[in-house]
C-alpha cells in the first residue's frame, strides 16, 4: 500500500473544515478533542491521496468527504453499545476509522473481504496510531471471531434480511446490529429471519446533507415462555 503524504490546505480552507467538522460532530451529540479533529483531517487526506490511485469512494470531493463519510460515520456513535464493535463490509474504512478515532475506549475490528480495500484500511489505521483497530480480511459470514461482538454496524447493505444472515452470529446475545440506511427500510423489516427482531428504527439527520437517513437497530428474539 502507498502512504500518502500529507495534503496541506491553505489555513483559511483547514480552519473553515475543522469548524464545519467540530460543530457538524456537536450536532450529532459528539465531542471532539484537538487531537481528533487533526486525525479526521489526516483520514481525509489518505481517502483524497488514495483515491486517485484506488478507486475507493464514488465521492471525489473534500467537502463532499467531510459530510458523506466522516459525519454520517460519527453519526452512529450515541449508539455504540458495549466496548467491542464490529464494522461488516468497512470498504474505504466507514463508519469504523472514524468511529475509532471518536471513541478511543471501543474496540473496533473491521471487516472487509476486498484485499486492496482491506489492506489500505489497515494502513491508514497504523498512520493514524489507531491502536484500537484491527483489520480482518475476510467475508463476514466467514469469520469467526474468539468473542462475539457487542455492536456490529454495516452501512449501505444491500437489506437487512442479508445483514442478519450474513453477520448474525457475530452478534452477542444482547448485543445490536446497527443497519445504517437511507430511506426508511419499511417493507424489509418484514423479512428478517427467525431469532431477530427489528428494536428501533431511528431517523438521523447528518448535518450539511439534505438526504434521508435512518438507522435501524436489530437484536435477538427473546424467547417467550408457552402459556400453562
Amino acid at each position: 500500500m502507498v502512504e500518502s503524504s500529507p495534503v496541506e490546505l491553505p489555513v483559511g480552507d483547514a480552519q473553515r473544515e475543522a469548524a464545519e467538522l467540530l460543530a457538524g460532530a456537536r450536532e450529532l451529540g459528539v465531542n471532539l478533542e484537538p487531537a481528533q479533529l487533526a486525525a479526521l483531517s489526516r483520514l481525509l487526506d489518505a481517502l483524497l491521496a488514495a483515491n486517485a490511485q484506488f478507486n475507493l469512494t464514488a465521492i471525489r470531493d473534500r467537502p463532499g468527504m467531510l459530510r458523506k463519510h466522516l459525519l454520517d460515520s460519527l453519526s452512529v456513535l450515541p449508539f455504540l453499545r458495549g466496548p467491542r464493535v464490529a464494522d461488516v463490509g468497512t470498504g474505504a474504512g466507514f463508519p469504523g476509522l472514524p468511529l475509532a478515532i471518536a471513541a478511543p475506549a471501543h474496540s473496533f475490528v473491521l471487516i472487509e473481504a476486498t484485499g486492496k480495500k482491506a489492506r489500505y484500511v489497515a494502513s491508514t489505521a497504523r498512520s493514524l496510531g489507531l491502536a484500537n483497530v484491527e483489520v480482518v480480511n475476510e467475508r463476514a459470514e466467514r469469520y469467526r471471531p474468539q468473542a462475539p461482538f457487542d455492536t456490529v454496524v454495516a452501512r449501505a447493505v444491500a437489506s437487512l434480511e442479508d445483514l442478519v444472515a450474513y453477520a448474525g452470529h457475530l452478534c452477542a446475545a444482547e448485543g445490536r446490529l446497527l443497519a445504517m440506511k437511507g430511506k426508511h427500510p419499511e417493507r424489509e423489516q418484514l423479512q428478517l429471519p427467525k431469532g431477530f427482531r427489528v428494536l428501533a428504527v431511528h431517523r438521523l439527520r447528518v448535518p450539511g446533507l439534505d438526504e434521508e437517513r435512518h438507522l435501524v437497530e436489530i437484536c435477538r428474539a427473546r424467547s417467550r415462555p408457552s402459556a400453562a
